[in-house]
């Protein structure tokens, strides 16, 4: 069997391959080479970048069969991640790897810029002994501020309580009891710029945020005081900052990234590198031995588990967050059960209801939204549908749906009931579960009919007129055909009379046939079914 490619875009530490282990064919590219990038994309499955590679829309355009793209890092400004959705690729990062080594390089500029570590080292390699142009500041009784109190907030706050330091913090997401556990003060942030020493900025590049130490920002701030990026370039106006920094309005900066990078030689950021009172590194907060190696085989297991086609806890562009062990394995019951109603729709699906019941309501079956969208959608576009674009596909199609999770469950542990509403204004619904020690999946009902039946490749399904003889009717004709009826279930008739009757088929029954059969029997809903695998 054909391994499924891995491309290595750029270098990754030699535990990232080892983490993806023997069941991959590994092949190697520079990314940053476009044409030699878009024609080993032509059959990858999965790539692996970090900053310098651009996965925007013609490399993703270029990749058919590609799956994931993994980022070995936290940023993905170099990942186009709506072009990524539409081609239903999944985009996983490594959002923890460089958590430590960000929080470490922060506090490096702080005290570099306290110190003046960098601009003495200087002096000093230059053969000066200039002890009196270097006087700096304690750290002690100093406040620090904090814009944003995320992952990497929270180290820094942790980190800086050994040095007596009042800390202060501003986050419109964080709860004052998380503010009281981090013991930072939280204040607006008008009024954080106004009392802290040092203002160090670890906010998400977003349209809101960028620029948002602007001007008017800076002018807040002590003119004794100093501001750190080890973020996102952009968060810091850099005309704005390089106008304070030259005017006197603030004392100094730390900067370890840029709005471009690396700065355009004519540029505000150029600009910026060149000032006395600056403290500048290359986009280093990543750059530990540890948060790449941390970094590679994190993305590593993520594109492990894409590949065996499994939801990942660290993918961007999918809501599918960790899932319990007790969870999983009805996930491929949903996507399967989904296909089912599809082959039973008679006309397009307007509405759709996923409702969960039993024991499965203890936990976070959201997934299963997913798996029921990606079933019933995958034979009705004509593009690749994944966890990832199925809620666009659907969204596109005017598909509202519902998931309802429900204890009760008189005739099952567990039961997923898939209810629609088509634009004919019919409704459908199929329901299934996971049955005996072996969790097999089945179909336990259709709309008002129970009945039993595993999930196989090919299933005929038909309502009719209950009689004597009927399986004898398409009994013989298929045998004639040389179709072997795997197993059949008949479920009893309705109050009108009607039977339904579900066959399993060892190969697909042509199309004339099936008219034949359906004549013959006098069926008022006969339908072929093929349930696919990825």
């Amino acid at each position: 069997m054909t391994k499924p490619v891995v491309l290595i875009a750029e270098e990754l530490s030699p535990a990232t391959v080892d983490a993806l282990g023997p069941d991959f064919e590994i092949r190697q590219v520079d990314g940053t080479d476009r044409g030699a990038l878009l024609a080993a994309l032509t059959d990858a499955n999965a790539v692996l970048i970090r900053s310098a590679t651009k996965m925007d829309v013609e490399a993703i355009g270029a990749a058919p069969v590609l799956k994931v793209i993994a980022r070995a890092g936290v940023g993905l400004d170099n990942v186009d991640i709506k072009a990524a959705t539409t081609a239903g690729v999944m985009v996983v990062n490594a959002p923890t790897s460089n958590i430590i080594s960000a929080a470490e390089l922060t506090i490096g500029h702080i005290l570099s810029l306290a110190r003046r570590i960098p601009a003495a080292h200087a002096s000093l390699a230059q053969g000066q002994w200039k002890r009196s142009s270097f006087s700096g500041v304690e750290l002690f009784e100093k406040t620090v501020g904090i814009v944003g109190l995320g992952r990497i907030g929270a180290l820094i706050a942790e980190r800086l309580r050994a040095f007596g330091v009042r800390v202060v913090g501003f986050d419109p997401y964080v709860t004052p009891s998380r503010a009281q556990q981090l013991q930072v003060e939280l204040l607006p942030l008008d009024e954080l710029l106004r009392q802290s020493d040092f203002v160090t900025v670890h906010m998400p590049k977003t349209p809101e945020t960028t620029g948002m130490i602007g001007t008017e920002q800076l002018a807040a701030m002590k003119d004794t005081a100093y501001v750190i990026n080890v973020a996102r370039g952009g968060l810091i106006d850099e005309e704005a900052l390089y106008a304070a920094l030259t005017t006197g309005e603030i004392a100094g900066a730390g900067l370890d990234v840029f709005s471009a990078e690396p700065p355009a030689p004519d540029s505000a950021a150029a600009r910026l590198v060149s000032l006395p009172n600056v403290v500048v590194t290359p986009h280093l907060g990543a750059s530990t031995e540890e948060a790449q190696e941390k970094a590679g085989v994190s993305v590593a297991r993520s594109v492990r588990l894409a590949l065996e086609g499994d939801l990942v806890p660290d993918a961007v562009n999918v809501a599918g967050g960790i899932i319990d062990p007790f969870v999983r394995p009805g996930i491929a019951l949903v996507e399967k059960l989904g296909q089912f109603f599809t082959g039973l729709a008679q006309a397009a699906l307007t509405s759709l209801d996923i409702e969960v019941r039993g024991e499965l309501a203890a936990y976070d079956v959201s997934v299963y939204r997913l798996a029921a969208l990606k079933g019933v959608l995958a034979n009705i576009v004509s593009e690749n549908v994944s966890y990832v674009n199925a809620p666009l596909f659907a969204e596109q199609r005017g598909i509202e749906t519902r998931l309802i999770v429900e204890p009760e469950s008189p005739l099952y542990r567990n039961i997923t009931i898939l209810r629609g509403t088509l634009s004919d204004g019919s409704t459908l619904t199929v329901a299934g579960t996971l049955a005996g020690t072996r969790m097999v999946p089945k179909v336990v009902g259709i709309n008002d009919y129970e009945i039993e039946v595993s999930f196989e490749r090919h299933h005929i399904v038909m309502r009719y007129a209950d009689r004597p003889g009927i399986v004898a009717i398409y009994g013989k004709r298929l045998g004639d055909a040389g179709i072997n009826i795997e197993s059949l279930q008949v479920a009893h008739p309705d109050a009108s009379g009607r039977a339904l009757s579900v066959l399993t088929v060892d190969s697909p029954v042509p199309d004339a046939l099936l008219d034949e059969m359906r004549e013959a029997v006098g069926a008022d809903l006969f339908h072929q079914i093929e349930i696919t695998e990825d």
